[in-house]
Parts: structure tokens; C-alpha cells; sequence
């Protein structure tokens, strides 16, 4: 392993263990009715669930689970800045829509690192391509004699080739690797450290969150059953209400005890 890639490995070691400490606050931080109120109602009865715990389990999970997608897309785009700053003297761009910034070979490059290929719908699509535009003119006016290259890139995610509308290229999964850091197989390389300590990681993150659901289910069944039956339409008039925007209600915590902290391992 050479120095870049060193230097790339230990980033990512330390890096998804901040992932992993930030989804556990995720956890502590939450409440019923911040998974209740993002749920779908509709689909959750059209599945025929009926075990308030199954219930909980999958409206939780989802919840979760798209933050922990938002959390980890971070993570994505910090390594994929740090790269860029360790090979090309990169940086941050402070233009809107775009992250990173590097000239290599003669070529200035203006980076929008997104997750995987359905990052956005075709307003969003349509704005990155604005946001593109308006950066390249930005460059072309302070470094005329340079060219100037537009790329939107997928972080995961499997194409055939490259690409490119006119405005900007599209490069996905190993494609974008590669072309950052000029490694074919560095897309298999990422995937080493992040099993560093996984094993401890996820007996600790699966104990938080057996907690977090049997608080949460017990919670559940005081508010939205009845003779322990699940109260479909409470649950609809909770998620779908008219909002009264001066209430002074405030979701509850899902707190264990008042002096509850994470186990420290």
C-alpha cells in the first residue's frame, strides 16, 4: 500500500467510526413521533400488519435508516474530498451545487458527488445542470486560458461507460473511483476499512436499538391501541392532521432512564 493510500485507509477508519457514533445519537436523540409523523399510513395497513412491535419495527426501520443513507452519503463526500485534496491540492467549492474543485492535467475540475444514480428527481437534475453552468462561466472568467470540466458523480452504483450530455459528464461507482484517484480497483480497496472493528460496532448499535424499539413499542401501545388492537385512524389523523403551526406541543423523547448514557466499550 503506498502513502496515499495509507493516509486514504486510516481517514476512512476514523471516519466510519464517527458515522457510527452519529447514528447512535440519531437513536438517542429521537422520539415516536418523529417516525410516526414520516411514516405512510396507507401502506403500512395495506400490508396487513397488526402486531404493534412489527409495526414500530418497520416504520423505525425506515425512519432510521433513510437518515443513516443521508449520513453516510456525508461520509461519502468527505473521503471523496479528502482524495482530492490529498492527490490534487483540492478543495471544497463554495459555488452552489458543486463540492470539489482541482485542476489536474490542464483540465479544471468542478465535482457534484451524490450517492448512488437515483440521487434526484428531474427538477433537482435540472438544477444541478443550472448549477454546473453558472460554475463553469465563474471558472472560465478568472481562468480563461484553462479548460473547464463539469462532473456529476455517483459514489455507487454499476454503467457501461461514461456519460456526457455536453454540459457535464456522469460517472458512477468504479468509473468515479478511478477517476479520482486514478486506481481501477481503488472501488475494492474502500471496502477493507470500513469492516475495521465492525463486529463491535454492531453488537453495540443492535443493543441501542433493541432498546430504542421496546421503548418505543410501549409507547406505541399506550397512544394508538385500544383493547390492544391497533388504532388505524389515530394513527392516520396523527400523521396526516391539519398542523397547527403556534401549537406548543413538543414531541416526546424516548428517554430510558434520566441518568441513561451509552455503554462505554
Amino acid at each position: 500500500m503506498n502513502k496515499e493510500n495509507e493516509k486514504i485507509a486510516g481517514f476512512t477508519e476514523e471516519n466510519i467510526d464517527h458515522f457510527q457514533q452519529r447514528c447512535l445519537e440519531l437513536m438517542q436523540g429521537m422520539s415516536l413521533d418523529d417516525a410516526l409523523e414520516k411514516c405512510n399510513p396507507y401502506l403500512l395497513k395495506a400490508k396487513g400488519i397488526e402486531l404493534a412491535q412489527d409495526l414500530v419495527k418497520t416504520f423505525l426501520y425506515d425512519y432510521i435508516t433513510q437518515r443513516e443513507r443521508t449520513l453516510f452519503g456525508s461520509f461519502l463526500e468527505e473521503l471523496a474530498l479528502f482524495i482530492g485534496n490529498e492527490l490534487y491540492n483540492g478543495h471544497k467549492s463554495s459555488a452552489e451545487g458543486i463540492d470539489l474543485e482541482f485542476k489536474r492535467d490542464n483540465v479544471y475540475y468542478l465535482l457534484s458527488i451524490k450517492s448512488g444514480l437515483n440521487w434526484g428527481n428531474s427538477s433537482e437534475v435540472k438544477k444541478q445542470k443550472e448549477n454546473f453552468i453558472m460554475a463553469k462561466r465563474r471558472i472560465a472568467a478568472s481562468k480563461s486560458a484553462m479548460q473547464t470540466q463539469a462532473v456529476l458523480d455517483c459514489c455507487f452504483g454499476g454503467s457501461a461507460k461514461k456519460y456526457d450530455n455536453g454540459e457535464y459528464w456522469k460517472i458512477c461507482g468504479q468509473h468515479f473511483w478511478q477517476f479520482l484517484s486514478g486506481d481501477d480497483d481503488f472501488y475494492l480497496h474502500i471496502i477493507k476499512p470500513l469492516s475495521y472493528k465492525a463486529r463491535e460496532r454492531h453488537e453495540k448499535y443492535q443493543r441501542e436499538y433493541a432498546a430504542l424499539l421496546n421503548l418505543a413499542t410501549e409507547e406505541f401501545v399506550r397512544g394508538f391501541c385500544v383493547m390492544g388492537k391497533i388504532d388505524w385512524e389515530k394513527i392516520v389523523h396523527f400523521n396526516s392532521r391539519i398542523i397547527v403551526r403556534n401549537s406548543r406541543y413538543k414531541p416526546k423523547r424516548l428517554k430510558r432512564t434520566q441518568n441513561y448514557q451509552f455503554p462505554v466499550e
